[in-house]
């Protein structure tokens, strides 16, 4: 009895204290079983994918092989062509223009049926091609766009420089009308529109002198080609220099100096009244409306 008690751990010893103090959970242990046994389960299924994989390419490379090998004497297809006079390496047909090398043999190893891969090609070449033109088509559109956007533009900008031309040419004209005690002009808009209306004005009279000034029959050059007309013959104006002289003989002299020099400069200048304009012995020449010669 003594015997068996002094066996029995002393659970106040320290050998029993510290195997207490390792209060470690078997949690984690656990866990790593698991994944041991994931890693290991993965690694299975990839060398049976791998062994599978070797096994296609050890038929596809025992085919490749057994194409390649011609065939010999002891083939009874290949006897029967030698008594009929065949020799190998010698082509098909009796001008001896036809094939050498058999006809390939195209291995299907697919599941899909006949002809299917060969149409899921065709269909995918059809829609990348249909995919360029569309690429094609919007890139050329971005192009026509963008180039109608500068013709715009241009349009605008020319359009914007013909009327600040218009009117300077108005102004110069209702000006020069005024020293001449000219108190209505030819047309409304020769002169420049009055930024306010008189209150005297009734609605009719408004609308009839809106009119007048768009003068919707007639565009912002034609305008300016009639009103630089006018001012030339009946107040001898040079729209170039922006002088009124005295006399016509010395209007011509400087019109044609400034149109010979903007001509040998090269510039690329725009003339609104070309029908006024000759050439001389190679000199440009001014004449009033109707003396072209």
């Amino acid at each position: 009895m003594k015997l068996n008690m002094a066996e029995e751990e002393d659970y106040m010893s320290d050998s029993f204290i510290n195997v207490q103090d390792d209060i470690r959970p078997g949690l984690p242990v656990l866990r790593q079983i698991r994944e041991a046994r994931r890693k290991e389960e993965k690694r299975q299924e990839v060398n049976l994918k791998n062994r599978q994989k070797s096994i296609k390419e050890e038929e596809q490379e025992r085919r490749d092989t057994g194409l390649k090998k011609a065939l010999g004497c002891e083939n009874k297809g290949f006897a029967l062509l030698q008594k009929m006079g065949y020799k190998s390496g010698q082509a098909l047909g009796k001008s001896g223009d036809g094939i050498v090398e058999p006809i390939p043999l195209n291995v299907k190893t697919g599941k899909s049926g006949i002809g299917h891969e060969t149409l899921l090609k065709r269909k995918a070449e059809e829609k990348l091609e249909s995919y360029r033109r569309k690429i094609h088509m919007k890139s050329q559109a971005e192009e026509k766009a963008a180039e109608q956007f500068r013709i715009r533009l241009k349009n605008k900008q020319d359009e914007m420089k013909l009327e600040g031309d218009l009117r300077r040419s108005q102004r110069a004209c209702q000006q020069l009308d005024t020293q001449k005690n000219i108190q209505v002009p030819r047309e409304a808009w020769y002169w420049l529109r009055p930024e306010e209306e008189t209150e005297e004005e009734t609605e009719e009279e408004k609308e009839q002198d809106e009119d007048e000034y768009k003068s919707e029959d007639l565009s912002v050059l034609e305008k300016l080609q009639i009103l630089t007309s006018y001012l030339r013959e009946e107040h001898l104006y040079c729209i170039w220099c922006g002088t009124a002289y005295e006399g016509k003989k010395i209007l011509y002299t400087f019109e044609n100096y400034w149109i010979q020099m903007l001509f040998d400069f090269g510039f690329d200048f725009f003339f609104f009244y070309e029908s006024h304009v000759s050439i001389d012995n190679g000199n440009f020449l001014f004449h009033p409306k109707g003396n072209v010669g």
